[in-house]
């Protein structure tokens, strides 16, 4: 990488005052932290090699972003967190997943990274055996971090091997491979039908047409709003069990399937006279992409190279618009949820939406620049209901600095959504973060047990 570096299209939209992003990654480890140890692992790190946490965030007279590489001093970067308050009385005593999802919410509201320096931290949360590693967007997505935290650790049963994340293995045969000519062209008409229909969705998510208002609704301003933030915990199993259930299901349909069975609960909970008429209820989530060829973990060695970074570091992913009806009728069959997911997501995939939304994104930034492009942008999560990613975590367990690791979670900085859910599996059980602006829902612990 040379001296300096421009930062990228989509980098330079997280680089927006109003939307300064940042990814909050915590890692629970199963012994107490030592700083010092802590601080000697990231300096022999691969991290500490990387050109993009070496580098400080440049503007120059045209307003244009750029990475220019600069001398690292870890004691700037590396906080160590004690005494936090534990509650008004030992009957209000709070748990150490409580005191951190509390800690972890105010960072997501009133916490932007200093850019005088790279633009990371580390949070060392003491009394709870906890870190917090907060990286900004502009950086990177959660794909191309996971790989960079996952270069850092080891396997508990092999310790001179790095981790590795199950990639997508499928392969079709040559017999089932043989379609007629007919069933090519009707997938390729289908295929240019759901783009032209998605595309117009989300170009008009982009203008004027908006969510019916719930009890989840956020709205303009709404990123402002103080947090709560609550964990939903699924078995890995259980959610291939139910995968196996249902014919080509994938896990992002059984997690799309809870998803739309837990906010059906929380509403019917919440609903009034008045809402109890919204049988035709739609609210459309967000869903982040990756558009990588190669999803997993990425070879760590070679990022030090200008080739490697630009090849597939930094933010690929894109944005589907996911509609759910929570109050349509699944008979006694719980499975249906996830057959409607699967339903719908099949055809999001055959679909170029994903793409579509990426090249418009980009093509909004060569021409009208990142303020008009974010305001577009934010317009399409003022005019929908939440947030939900998804990033796969290595399924056996791991340590970083000979300490083995209990727990992936991973949060990010408020968005306009009154509800955001990032989920992060980890050797045999998934965690949802459930982050909550708190004056629209403030039960996120009720909401996590409707999950």
């Amino acid at each position: 990488m040379n001296k300096e570096e421009p930062v990228t299209p989509v980098g330079r939209l997280f680089l927006q005052e109003e939307g300064n992003q940042v990814i909050n990654c915590i890692i629970n480890a199963k012994y107490p932290i030592n700083i010092e140890s802590v601080k000697a692992e990231i300096k022999n790190s691969i991290f500490i090699q990387h050109p993009r946490f070496q580098s400080v965030l440049v503007r120059d007279k045209n307003g244009r972003e750029y990475w220019k590489r600069g001398d690292i001093n870890l004691d700037k970067h590396i906080f160590l967190i004690q005494d936090i308050d534990h509650g008004d009385s030992p009957s209000d005593a709070l748990s150490d997943d409580e005191i951190v999802n509390a800690y972890l919410a105010d960072l997501t509201v009133s916490s932007p990274l200093n850019d005088d320096k790279p633009l990371w931290e580390l949070h060392i949360l003491k009394d709870q055996n906890c870190v917090v590693l907060r990286i900004h967007h502009a950086s990177g997505d959660g794909v191309s971090l996971m790989s960079l935290i996952l270069a850092m650790c080891r396997k508990v049963d092999q310790p001179d091997q790095l981790p590795s994340i199950p990639g997508n293995n499928t392969r079709i045969s040559s017999s089932s491979s043989r379609v007629n000519m007919r069933e090519i062209i009707l997938r390729l008409v289908m295929k240019i039908w759901l783009t032209i229909v998605y595309g117009t969705g989300f170009l008009l998510r982009s203008l004027c047409l908006k969510d019916a208002k719930s009890k989840i609704s956020g709205g303009h301003g709404v990123q402002l709003w103080p947090r709560k933030l609550a964990t939903a915990r699924f078995k890995f199993d259980d959610m291939k069990s139910v995968k196996n259930a249902v014919l080509h299901a994938t896990i992002n349909d059984v997690l799309f399937g809870v998803i739309t069975s837990g906010l059906s609960r929380y509403l019917d909970y919440h609903q009034t006279s008045e809402s109890k008429t919204k049988e035709g209820l739609q609210i459309t989530g967000i869903a982040m992409v990756n558009l990588r060829e190669q999803p997993g973990l990425q070879d760590m060695s070679n990022l030090v190279k200008s080739s490697s970074v630009t090849s597939w570091w930094g933010n690929k992913f894109a944005f589907l618009l996911l509609p759910i009806y929570p109050h349509k009728n699944v008979g006694n069959d719980a499975l249906q949820y996830v057959k409607n997911a699967k339903d719908m997501l099949d055809k999001k995939k055959l679909s170029l939406e994903a793409h579509f939304t990426y090249a418009i994104s980009k093509l909004a930034m060569s021409l009208l620049g990142p303020k008009v492009t974010y305001f577009l942008n934010n317009r399409v999560f003022c005019n929908t209901s939440f947030t939900i990613s998804n990033v796969v975590g290595p399924q056996k367990e791991i340590m970083l600095g000979g300490n083995p690791i209990t727990s992936f979670r991973a949060t990010s900085s408020s968005l306009p959504h009154a509800l955001t859910m990032h989920m992060v599996s980890y050797a045999g059980k998934a965690e949802m973060q459930i982050l909550v602006a708190k004056d629209i829902i403030p039960d996120p612990q009720f909401l996590a047990k409707c999950f």
